[in-house]
C-alpha cells in the first residue's frame, strides 16, 4: 500500500513539474553537457514560459550513461556552481537550494529547487526529457540560476530515490554542463 501511495504521490509531483508550455521563441540559457573524458554527450536548454522555467534536454551517445547496453533512470539535477572540473564534477557543489529545503521530489521538506524528475537514457545512450519546474528562474532573484557563481546540471550514474539527503542516492557524477544566458 505504501509503494503505492508513493507511485501515487510521484505520479502527482511529475504531472505538476510537467505542465504543458506556452509559445517559445528559442532558449534564454543553455548548457553542453561533458562527460568526464570532455566528450559532449548532450544539451540543456532552459526557457522562462508561463509555468516558470522549461527544462529539455537531450542527449546523443552518452556511452558512460549506458551498462551492458541496459536503458534506464539516472539522476538529473541543477548543481549550485556554475564549474564543472572533470572527472568527478565535485566543483559543481551540492544541489542549487536557495530555500534550505530538503532533498527530494517526496520529501515532505522538500525539494531542493535543483530537485528534478528522473532522466529516461535509452541504451543507446539517448534521450529525450523536457520538464517544467516553479522553483528556479532566469531572472534576477533568490530562485535565479545566474548568482554570483553560476549554475550547473549533472547527470548521475543512478536514479534519485527522490527522498535521501542529499543528493536522493542517484550515484557518481557522469556528465555535468554549466549553464550560460543565451540572449
Amino acid at each position: 500500500m505504501k509503494k503505492l501511495i508513493g507511485h501515487l504521490g510521484l505520479t502527482a509531483v511529475l504531472a505538476a513539474l510537467s505542465l504543458p508550455a506556452g509559445a517559445q521563441t528559442g532558449p534564454d540559457a543553455i548548457a553542453e553537457l561533458l562527460d568526464a573524458e570532455g566528450n559532449r554527450v548532450g544539451t540543456v536548454e532552459f526557457t522562462t514560459v508561463e509555468d516558470g522555467v522549461q527544462i529539455q534536454t537531450r542527449l546523443e551517445g552518452f556511452d558512460a550513461a549506458v551498462t551492458d547496453e541496459v536503458r534506464g533512470e539516472h539522476g538529473l539535477h541543477i548543481h549550485e556552481t556554475g564549474e564543472c572540473t572533470a572527472p568527478d564534477f565535485s566543483s559543481a557543489g551540492g544541489h542549487f537550494n536557495p530555500t534550505a529545503a530538503a532533498h527530494g521530489l517526496l520529501q515532505p521538506d522538500g525539494p531542493h529547487a535543483g530537485d528534478l524528475p528522473n532522466i529516461w537514457i535509452e541504451a543507446d545512450g539517448s534521450a529525450d526529457y523536457t520538464v517544467t519546474t516553479n522553483l528556479i528562474t532566469l531572472e534576477a532573484g533568490d530562485r535565479s540560476l545566474f548568482d554570483s557563481d553560476g549554475s550547473a546540471v549533472v547527470i548521475h550514474s543512478g536514479p534519485d530515490d527522490y527522498l535521501t539527503d542529499p543528493a536522493g542516492d542517484s550515484g557518481d557524477r557522469l556528465a555535468c554542463g554549466v549553464i550560460v544566458p543565451n540572449r
